[in-house]
């Protein structure tokens, strides 16, 4: 705060958080990383048979953190990643390889999330009506791949022994799974999830998935670990099934990973949300 700045002149909060995806629509903010009072939170509720950027137009207008003034907004987009050793990612390329893998993306700008730590760089597609919605409120605007808190995190916690882990994360009605190993990515690939009638995610795709991977890296039933974390369907049920194949399956809290961080105690929050308030991106 410079002298001549007062409490009173200082904007309620220093980041402005958006997460976006195909499902969901949600605002944080914090005062300060170093504050002890969690983030706050405001899911907004998508209408159907509008895009998008057409709903975070209207959140824009009647939602309550975007006029909150923060100085910074970072935008944390949910779409399908294309993941590219560090040796062979080229910049002008980025375009050409991501609609290669996804020819569904003419509306879509390629960005790239460097990971340095695993020597890969995340390519992920955002939508450009929803990259105008955005630069047009908050010129300033950082856009980063939601998940890479979450790699950045789950590889970290990679070496807390020598077994090998292979960790699932529910969101967005799908299942990221990863693995690593020597400063890399092992596996890594998204599953899409169907729907029960009751309209939640089938824990039945869950599973077959799961075990595909595991059965793929030829890991040992005895020995290795998975790990379980974000919005498990029907999580009793699942668990019990895994256990019938795999030995060591644990479900990750938020709270004792992120050592109480006060992003944990926020109900409805993403867990990679969680993760990039309490780890940073």
């Amino acid at each position: 705060m410079t002298p001549t700045e007062t409490t009173a002149t200082r904007p309620a909060c220093q980041r402005l958080v958006i997460r976006v995806s195909r499902h969901s629509l949600s605002f944080s903010a914090q005062n300060s990383p170093l504050s002890p009072e969690p983030p706050d939170f405001e899911p907004y509720p998508l209408k159907s048979g509008i895009s998008p950027a057409a709903n975070l137009r209207e959140a824009f207008k009647t939602a309550r953190l975007p006029a909150a003034g923060c100085p910074r907004v970072s935008v944390m987009v949910e779409s399908p990643v294309l993941m590219v050793p560090v040796g062979l990612y080229d910049e002008g390329r980025r375009q050409e390889l991501y609609r290669h893998s996804y020819p569904d993306t003419d509306a879509e700008r390629v960005e790239g999330t460097v990971l340095p730590d695993l020597n890969a760089v995340a390519l992920y597609a955002v939508n450009k009506d929803l990259q105008m919605v955005v630069t047009d409120r908050f010129a300033n605007a950082q856009f980063m791949c939601a998940l890479a808190p979450v790699w950045r995190h789950l590889y970290q916690r990679s070496f807390a022994s020598q077994r090998n882990k292979v960790y699932t994360y529910f969101h967005d009605d799908k299942m990221d799974v990863m693995s690593f190993a020597q400063n890399r990515f092992k596996f890594c690939n998204a599953f899409p999830l169907s729907h029960t009638p009751d309209g939640t995610a089938s824990a039945h795709d869950a599973l077959y998935y799961m075990l595909y991977v595991w059965k793929q890296l030829m890991l040992n039933a005895e020995r290795d670990e998975l790990y379980l974390v974000g919005e498990l369907p029907e999580r009793d049920w699942l668990v019990s099934e895994l256990h019938r194949y795999v030995q060591r399956v644990y479900v990750i809290n938020p709270s004792s990973d992120f050592n109480r961080a006060p992003a944990t105690r926020v109900a409805g929050m993403p867990f990679d949300m969680m993760a990039f308030y309490a780890k940073g991106r």
